[in-house]
């Protein structure tokens, strides 16, 4: 006993300091713990305020952007009543919202609709009846119905038609949508007032005046603002949106829970969105779970756990790793039993899953999926749910004969009678000792569908809903073989059909006008031709049109009709009025042995001498003069080419004289292009600059003649350095190169040339073509000191329109006036006004083509500045290439 006592006396103190130690290490070890569990807490707490507020701020501009995308599609379908010649029909206005195809990109979209106007005598507000609706099905209860039978939605239409602009409804009750339970969804309209054809009213008379009626897009509240808000919005916030001005029975237009009592505690965020002259009011505060705080937990429970383990393992390494083991034991324990928890065994199959009576035939049960999908069906007769009665029988019958039927593709019935596609099964089996039939079918009506989609899409143009060139080649090429087989005899016409000028509209107005111009164009061929007749769009703005069972008079007479058509077409465009035309190339098939490749390339090679024509215009194929100077073409860009490679180009030129005698002299000349060719004649350009632009040359081409004129700027005149003036003609495809200006420059800079001494001529009919991309090159180019002409003024369109637009220094009149102008009094006039109106403007004015020395004293008369022609000046090789 002594022993064992003087052991136990003989034990170190520090035994009995362990608990301290202890004790001490969990004290520092919390305290440890809670300071970085404070850290983490306020950096998370900052982070979901900051989370919170940019939600907030970005919720109302997701709402926006989704109203004003409902607007869009209001205007473009307000452009098609301005600017469409012929009365809207239901069959159009369903036309022109497929093409929109509004329901894929506006969410909760209801339908599009349309209100005709009728005079009401009473208060000489008007009553509105729906007239056309899109989509039509399930909506007809609308037609004829007056809008103001509902207050919200007249206020917004009366609103929208005084103003002019897109006017948002209070939330009321759909009439014509209800949700699954059978209640009437809560919805909006935005209106917007369609007006007569012409340009857009620009005051209250003038649109009140002109209404035709009101224009309407229904939306659903639900989904449209839960799909502008999903993601991060509704993940972290908890929304309530409310009409301001809205009765109170309809105020609300979105919840996720219901409003907190005490907005300062729960963080409610107030924001509002304004739009169509109706404010909504948002209120946002975060849900329960917003934040992550698993750091935060991670941290308190690490540390207290780490803690508490060092203190154990100071008081006893033997008892912590005893009680480490029988915690390890329960936490296993637990997680067990909530994984158990949490697996759910789901035994409702997806497919459709029916059996019958072997006997009668006649249902006895139906999975949870076959009863949503056919209703109650329980005692129905197998077989009569095929939409085909013998597909039944004969399912039935195999099954008696074979024990089976197997899988293939059927349509079903439903419980109200509407069909649906399945991929379906039969089988004998045995349930309770007894024969039964079984059926399993799985739902391919949404596959079925999406392949019927990509079906169409693969043979339809998406934007017009016409036949694609790929569809268009096939008709073709299915129809030459009916020829070949003699299955079809009768002869057919290939028509090109290339819209003139229809870049313009792009350039000034954007694609989504060019856009529309193609849609309503596309309707407007395709209701003037004829049962069978095929209308494709085969790229850009080229049409193709097979017309079936015609000879050459009759095909002539449709491409004619097809002209006419589009020429008598109006588009209007945010207050701008384009008229369009097209060339139409022809090709008559009626003899065999034509090929595809062959029909298409003289179909185009016709539409391209309609443009050479003067454009508007039809021309047929044959072996005509046109059609062999269009093959000789080539041969002309080939030698063109090689011209350029062997520096067999050259230079003409031609003094350009001043009509004012009190000016001081000067030399100003226009540089002419020629070719000598593989024999040394010399080829005027005449011969290859059709080919020229035809086939893209005309850049390199006149890249060739800056680069050689103003490296050899002081040898080109026989007066050397002190030359005025030399002018340098651009081509229409130069000028829509992006790089032209910068090359200029760049050049004008490398050879000390001034730019005042360099004059860019450009013709009246390129600068019209592309106006806004030539009025930049223009600008560009005055700006470094060099000087612009407009050439041959007067040979284009609407010249005098157009003149106030370009910023030019010199007005070239085209020689058609002057030649003829001791004949023709009228182009006396002409020439007086260009004259009048050019000095107006601070520009020189020259005439063109003056070959008689009568006629100067006249040109003097009438103002014009300078003149150029055989009677002044005969063109002259310029000095560095003429040979000794």
């Amino acid at each position: 006993m002594r022993g064992h006592d003087g052991v136990a006396a003989g034990v170190p103190s520090y035994r009995f300091a362990s608990p301290l130690w202890a004790l001490a290490a969990l004290l520092a070890g919390l305290l440890l713990t809670a300071e970085l569990a404070r850290r983490e807490w306020k950096v998370e707490h900052q982070k979901v305020e900051s989370l919170q507020r940019s939600l907030a701020d970005a919720a109302p501009q997701r709402l926006r952007e989704s109203l004003e995308n409902t607007a869009l599609v209001l205007r473009s379908m307000q452009t098609v009543f301005l600017s469409s010649s012929q009365p809207m029909d239901q069959a159009a206005f369903t036309d022109y919202q497929r093409n929109l195809r509004s329901g894929d990109w506006l969410h909760g979209y209801v339908l599009t609709g349309f209100a005709g106007r009728e005079t009401a005598p009473d208060d000489g507000r008007g009553i509105y009846r729906y007239l056309f609706l899109a989509p039509l099905q399930g909506s007809e209860a609308l037609l004829g119905f007056d809008i103001a039978s509902q207050p919200e939605n007249m206020d917004a239409l009366l609103r929208a038609r005084d103003a002019d602009t897109p006017a948002l409804s209070a939330p009321f009750t759909l009439l014509q949508f209800r949700d699954r339970e059978g209640q009437a969804a809560l919805g909006v309209t935005v209106r917007l007032p369609a007006y007569t054809r012409g340009p857009a009213p620009t005051t209250l008379a003038e649109r009140q005046a002109r209404e035709l009626g009101a224009l309407a897009v229904s939306l659903r509240l639900e989904p449209m603002v839960g799909n502008a808000l999903k993601g991060s919005i509704l993940d972290h916030m908890h929304v309530d949106i409310r009409d301001a001005g809205a009765a109170p029975e309809h105020a609300q237009v979105f919840a996720t829970a219901p409003l907190p009592a005490d907005d300062a505690a729960a963080g409610v965020r107030v924001r509002r969105v304004e739009f169509g002259g109706r404010t909504w009011e948002l209120r946002l505060w975060p849900r329960a779970e917003l934040g992550n705080w698993t750091q935060l937990w991670l941290i308190l429970a690490s540390g207290s756990a780490i803690s508490v383990l060092l203190a154990l393992f100071l008081w006893s390494q033997g008892a912590t790793q005893r009680r480490a083991v029988d915690l390890g034991r329960k936490m296993s324990a637990r997680f067990g039993e909530s994984e158990a928890r949490f697996r759910v065994l789901n035994e409702l199959l997806p497919a459709l899953v029916l059996l019958a009576g072997a006997g009668d035939g006649r249902i006895i049960h139906a999975n949870h999926a076959a009863r949503t999908q056919l209703g109650r069906v329980a005692g129905m007769r197998l077989d009569a749910l095929f939409a085909d009665p013998a597909l039944g029988a004969q399912a039935l019958a195999a099954v008696a004969d074979d024990g089976h039927w197997d899988s293939r593709e059927a349509v079903v019935l439903n419980g109200i009678g509407a069909g649906l596609w399945v991929h379906a099964a039969l089988a004998r089996v045995e349930v309770d000792a007894a024969p039964h039939l079984l059926m399993v079918a799985t739902d391919t009506s949404a596959q079925r569908e999406m392949t019927e989609r990509l079906r169409y899409q693969a043979t339809h143009d998406e934007l017009t809903g016409l036949c694609n060139r790929r569809e268009f080649e096939r008709q073709l090429r299915q129809a030459l073989m009916n020829r070949a087989g003699r299955l079809a005899s009768e002869p057919f016409a290939l028509m090109y059909i290339d819209l003139d000028q229809f870049k313009i509209i792009n350039d000034l107005s954007g694609h989504m006008a060019g856009d529309q111009l193609l849609v309503q164009l596309g309707q407007a061929m395709r209701g003037g031709l004829r049962h069978g007749d095929l209308l494709a769009r085969l790229g850009g703005d080229e049409f193709g049109l097979l017309a079936f069972d015609v000879d050459a008079v009759q095909a002539l007479a449709l491409a004619e009709q097809v002209r006419c058509c589009i020429e008598r077409s109006t588009f209007m465009w945010q207050g701008r009025t384009y008229t369009v035309s097209a060339s139409v190339g022809v090709v008559m098939v009626d003899r065999d042995g034509r090929t595809l490749k062959d029909l298409l390339a003289w179909a185009d090679s016709a539409c391209y001498l309609a443009k050479d024509d003067g454009r508007n215009r039809v021309r047929v194929h044959g072996d005509d003069d046109d059609a062999t100077r269009r093959m000789g073409e080539m041969e002309w860009a080939n030698r063109l080419r090689w011209a350029l490679e062997q520096d067999r180009l050259l230079l003409d030129y031609q003094e350009v004289v001043q009509l004012d005698g009190t000016l001081a002299p000067a030399t100003h000349v226009e540089l002419l292009l020629r070719m000598r060719d593989e024999s040394g004649g010399v080829v005027l350009p005449g011969a290859f600059l059709g080919a020229a632009e035809r086939y893209g040359l005309m850049p390199a081409v006149d890249r060739w003649v800056i680069r050689t004129a103003l490296s050899n700027f002081a040898r080109l005149h026989p007066c050397g350095d002190t030359l005025a003036t030399c002018a340098i003609n651009l081509s229409g495809a130069s000028i829509e190169d992006e790089g032209l200006a910068d090359f200029i420059l760049d050049t004008l800079e490398r050879h000390a040339v001034p730019p005042r001494k360099v004059c860019l001529e450009i013709t009246e009919t390129v600068a019209v073509r592309d106006l806004l991309r030539v009025v930049r090159m223009i600008e560009r180019l005055r700006a470094a000191g060099c000087r612009i002409a407009l050439d041959d003024f007067g040979a284009g369109m609407a010249s005098f329109g157009y003149l106030k637009n370009l910023p030019v220094d010199v007005i070239k009149i085209d020689g058609s006036f002057v030649r003829n102008l001791d004949s023709d009094p009228m182009n006396r006039i002409i020439i007086d006004a260009v004259a009048r109106i050019g000095h107006q403007r601070g520009a020189k004015v020259v005439a063109e083509w003056v070959e008689d020395a009568r006629y100067l004293e006249v040109l003097r008369a009438l103002g014009v500045d300078y003149a150029q022609g055989f009677a002044l000046h005969r063109s002259e090789r310029v000095l560095f290439q003429r040979t000794p």
